[in-house]
């Protein structure tokens, strides 16, 4: 958090083009203080007019005076026609050496003329840092200085001339830079001087109508005691802010809200507003406060003579504009008003009721906060931490079941995987009631369809700081206009707003392009929009102070979120001062490092890396390398998330390497006890309510937390899903096992393999039929218990009420009924988990039941009884689970892992069977076995290796070829796997020659 300082200095050279409380770019040096000190306004001296004028002299001697000696006193050094073989026998004179020696000054003259253009061209066109001439890093500098002395004489801005630590770090140099609202791009003069240029157009403009104002009655001009300001250029790295404005001249950083309402909406000398608070420009006026106090403040109309005749001109004509700004403000208010001066800031203005058909997870989220049952209220408010974390933990338990599937027989494959308890088991439930799968995939296809779009335009991806979900629709906020958005993009509230609501985002399709903006990570909600930074484009570190605790939640929830997002292609994330090991995770993503040192050690390497992979590809920062001809190379971002406050020592060198950082596609999340660092571009405060706080950028953020417990819970259910992770036996059992006998018949019976039906109960009447046979089967498919509020989610995904929960829930005890001695067949545990009873069973349980009966019960010893339980096991298998659903209901699946279990089951079941029937040559009927289990687990590429084998056995070498055909057809363009190849090449070493014959 911003504090008052006693002390200011600068540690750098640089200027930018606009200002953005709390925001610097650039190299550091040294150790950068960010002190609230006056600007001030730095006029044209005697000493710059010198310097110009021996720039000048400079530039005519070396561009002119040059060559025009080197022509009159020395001529052509090179010969006149074409050199014959005789020339290379020619005695060397000192006239060669002289003719060399001229050639060579020819060269450097014309190198150090071409450095002279590129700079002219680039400080006059506002291109920014312009590109290296080669060769020249001495003489581009020296041109560089001559340049910027020689045009500074007509800017508006103090200090324009790059130093020598800035050479090469243009930022986004393809685009015009122009006030951004997070960053200031350093070293461009160009921009400064449109601004001038733009002012003067305005001062013009305004001048000709001041006289019929000048008596104009109640206006602001006739308060004698009304102060104005002039909002500075920056000095070195330092920018002015309304936050450091405030503190200066009203003695509390907070107030800058009464500065944005005086003055929002009015008219400024460059013809441009002031709409966000973040978002002011050198050159702009500001009224003050009538209590505001200090130099550099300018009270009309008294005389003020130290202010120039143009600025008491345009603080004049801004004091006429301040009715009329005012009035319509108090009348209307603007799309801002709704959260107060701190949402004026950033939070994108509402394209559309809030009522309007658009869907957001948080939304759906709080109709049940009011019953959230004891689950982790913080996992409830974070939909796409939620679904990243429940999507990974799907695939790491996916993966544990195939790995296992090519196991002993009898082994993992096929069965649940660890039941949770306690706190994991509560996690588990509050990711399946929060997750937003759905905004997850509309936000990662809306965001690759928006860089595809720009590529067939050969557009740049624009630098982007955050991003907002409001009401379903997705805001972007860029560091700086683009130009207009391609369609269906529109532009939002300001040049640097994008905007693309969700019926155009559910439009998109997937398509094949780089993830343009992995960095982009959930910080919280602000009036029921959902801020994402970029924590790649920041320029420079994000500092993060507060309580320990309430810092290591932030830090795990950032950590979490981005290790499992959907909306990334590859990253690399790097934790230091961490307590709990987050690498289980996602293992290809987190590494953890011991301390500080090796993680400045390391971050050396890479930033050395990284500049030079840009140089050598010819790219100006990460975003163009991700699109375009060069999309291939996918620059994934490498994020740092140092949990723990560093030392100053180390804090200085991590704010030199954060420096060019976003360019490079790096970023830097820092904890700090103070809340002072030096590099800190962003500097943000978690409280111990909750509520992470950054004034300089006026938000004010319900955080997202992952506090300590849930963060060991989760890790928890990663390390339990992990394959590589030894089991306590070779077996598991599933953790429902029914009476497969007859005396074990249910009372009501459910066959989900295959069309969905229900024995021994009666159809429901009416529309909820639909909604009592989907929570059936969900209880059904977790035997365990559901929680309410999961059942609730997975039926009402946009949420419901209570009452209709409730509602749904007595009738669902009142359709499945009680057993005859007075059970109820629906019935709830000591944790509050609704759990059917025995008497309640589906044909996967029993599926289930008789492999487990067949490989390791009563078939382990008995050959008949083996092969008669899996028989009857095959002969339940009717096609795919729940094979008739209707569209759109059961969307609760994509989250179980069922639609693999049950395949690998199934397969299980056929191989066991084969085998039985091999071992009594019985290949006919191995092969009717293993095509039964092929019909659910096409896939499996144990039973086609099991099907040829068998075929093999029969000695039909027509018949073996013929099947080889079919797999090359089922394999595609991909081909064969190679084991399946190797296991042709034994069983048919022709096959390639007999195929090749039959196609």
């Amino acid at each position: 958090m911003p504090r008052r300082r006693t002390s200011s200095s600068s540690s750098s050279t640089g200027s930018t083009s606009g200002s953005t409380p709390g925001t610097t770019t650039g190299t550091t040096a040294a150790p950068r203080n960010r002190t609230p000190q006056p600007v001030r306004i730095r006029r044209r001296s005697f000493g710059d007019f010198v310097k110009a004028f021996f720039a000048f002299l400079a530039l005519a001697v070396l561009l002119v005076g040059v060559p025009g000696a080197l022509a009159t006193q020395i001529g052509w050094p090179l010969p006149d026609g074409v050199p014959s073989f005789d020339w290379l026998q020619q005695e060397i004179t000192v006239q060669t050496f002289l003719n060399i020696l001229t050639v060579i000054v020819w060269l450097a003259w014309a190198q150090f003329t071409a450095c002279v253009l590129v700079e002219m061209k680039a400080a006059l066109s506002g291109v920014g840092v312009p590109g290296r001439v080669p060769g020249a890093g001495p003489s581009q500098l020296l041109a560089r200085q001559l340049v910027a002395a020689l045009l500074l004489v007509g800017a508006t801005a103090a200090s324009f001339t790059p130093g020598l630590s800035q050479l090469g770090n243009s930022y986004d140099a393809n685009q015009k830079p122009t006030v951004a609202a997070a960053q200031a791009t350093p070293g461009l003069f160009a921009q400064q001087q449109e601004q001038a240029s733009g002012a003067a157009a305005a001062l013009a403009e305004q001048a000709s109508h001041a006289a019929a104002h000048a008596d104009a009655g109640g206006s602001t001009a006739q308060q004698g005691d009304t102060k104005f300001y002039r909002i500075q250029p920056p000095e070195g790295r330092h920018h002015d802010s309304l936050w450091e404005i405030a503190q200066r001249h009203l003695g509390d950083g907070r107030r800058y809200k009464e500065i944005f309402e005086l003055n929002k909406d009015r008219v400024q000398p460059d013809g441009s507003k002031l709409s966000e608070a973040s978002l002011i420009r050198p050159g702009w006026i500001m009224e003050m406060p009538g209590d505001a106090r200090g130099g550099d403040l300018v009270e009309m109309p008294d005389e003020a003579p130290n202010v120039s005749p143009d600025v008491q001109q345009q603080i004049s004509d801004y004091a006429l504009t301040g009715d009329h700004a005012q009035g319509a403000g108090a009348q209307g208010g603007s799309g801002h008003a709704h959260g107060g001066g701190a949402t004026q800031v950033s939070v994108p203005e509402q394209q559309r009721p809030a009522h309007d058909t658009g869907h957001q997870q948080a939304t759906a989220v709080g109709a049940e906060s009011d019953s959230s049952f004891g689950l982790p209220e913080a996992l409830l408010t974070a939909p796409l931490l939620a679904a990243g974390l429940l999507g990974a933990l799907g695939r790491r338990r996916r993966q544990a079941l195939w790995q296992s599937a090519f196991g002993s027989v009898g082994g993992r494959r096929g069965m649940e995987p660890p039941t949770p308890t306690g706190d994991a088991q509560d996690v588990q439930d509050a990711l399946l009631v929060g997750a937003d799968p759905e905004g997850v995939r509309l936000l990662d296809r809306s965001l690759r369809g928006l860089a595809a779009s720009l590529a067939e335009e050969s557009r740049a991806l624009p630098v982007v700081y955050a991003a907002w979900l409001s009401n379903g629709d997705l805001h972007l906020q860029l560091a700086q206009p683009a130009g207009k958005p391609p369609a269906p993009w529109q532009q939002g509230q300001d040049q640097t707003f994008w905007m693309l609501s969700r019926t155009d985002a559910e439009r998109y399709e997937d398509v094949d392009t780089a993830a343009p903006y992995p960095g982009l990570v959930s910080l919280g909600t602000m009036d029921d929009s959902r801020l994402l930074l970029n924590l790649e484009a920041v320029p420079g570190i994000v500092s993060l102070s507060g309580r320990e605790a309430d810092r290591a939640a932030v830090f795990a929830s950032v950590a979490a979120e981005l290790a499992t997002n959907g909306w990334s292609d590859r990253m690399t994330i790097t934790l230091v001062g961490f307590g709990e090991d987050l690498t289980p995770l996602a293992p290809n993503r987190i590494r953890h490092l011991e301390d500080v040192e090796a993680l400045v050690e390391t971050m050396e390497a890479e930033t050395r890396q990284r500049r030079g992979a840009l140089g050598a590809a010819g790219h100006d920062s990460v975003l163009t390398g991700r699109t375009g001809p060069a999309q291939h190379t996918r620059w994934a971002p490498h994020l740092v998330l140092l949990a723990a406050q560093p030392s100053a020592e180390d804090a200085l060198k991590l704010a030199e390497l954060a420096a060019d950082a976003g360019r490079l596609g790096i970023g830097y999340l820092v904890g700090s006890e103070t809340g002072d660092l030096p590099g800190a571009a962003w500097e943000m405060e978690i409280t111990a309510q909750g509520k992470l706080l950054a004034p300089l950028l006026g938000l004010e953020l319900d955080a997202q937390l992952l506090p300590a417990a849930q963060q060991r819970a989760v890790v928890e259910l990663f390390v339990e899903a992990d394959p590589e992770r030894e089991t306590d036996g070779p077996a598991s059992t599933p953790p429902f096992l029914v009476d497969i006998s007859e005396q074990g018949r249910p009372a009501v019976y459910a066959r989900l393999v295959g069309p969905y039906e229900i024995i021994g109960l009666d159809n429901p009447d009416g529309e909820r039929s639909a909604l009592l046979h989907e929570a059936l089967a969900l209880l059904l498919l977790h035997r365990e218990g559901v929680h309410p509020r999961v059942l609730s989610s997975a039926l009402w995904p946009r949420g419901v009420t209570d009452d209709v929960r409730s509602a749904l829930l007595d009738r669902l005890h009142d359709w499945l009924g009680t057993d005859p001695d007075g059970t109820p067949r629906l019935t709830t545990d000591g944790s509050g988990r609704l759990t059917l009873t025995k008497t309640v069973v589906s044909d996967l349980d029993v599926l289930r039941s008789l492999y487990h009966e067949a490989t390791q019960g009563r078939g382990v010893g008995s050959r008949a009884v083996r092969g008669r339980l899996l028989t009857d096991a095959l002969v339940l298998v009717r096609g795919p689970l729940l094979a008739d659903r209707p569209e759109g209901r059961y969307r609760w699946l994509t989250h179980e892992i069922v639609d693999a279990q049950l395949p690998l089951l199934v397969a299980d079941t056929g191989l066991a069977l084969c085998e039985f029937h091999m071992e009594k040559d019985r290949a006919e009927k191995a092969i009717e076995a293993l095509q039964a289990a092929l019909r659910t687990a096409p896939a499996d590429e144990r039973l086609w290796h099991e099907l040829l084998r068998a075929t093999h056995a029969t000695g039909d070498t027509d018949r073996l070829t013929a099947l080889a055909t079919d797999l090359i057809g089922r394999s595609g363009a991909r081909g064969l796997p190679p084991r399946t190849e190797a296991l042709l090449d034994e069983l048919l070493p022709t096959w390639r020659d007999a195929i090749a014959a039959v196609g």
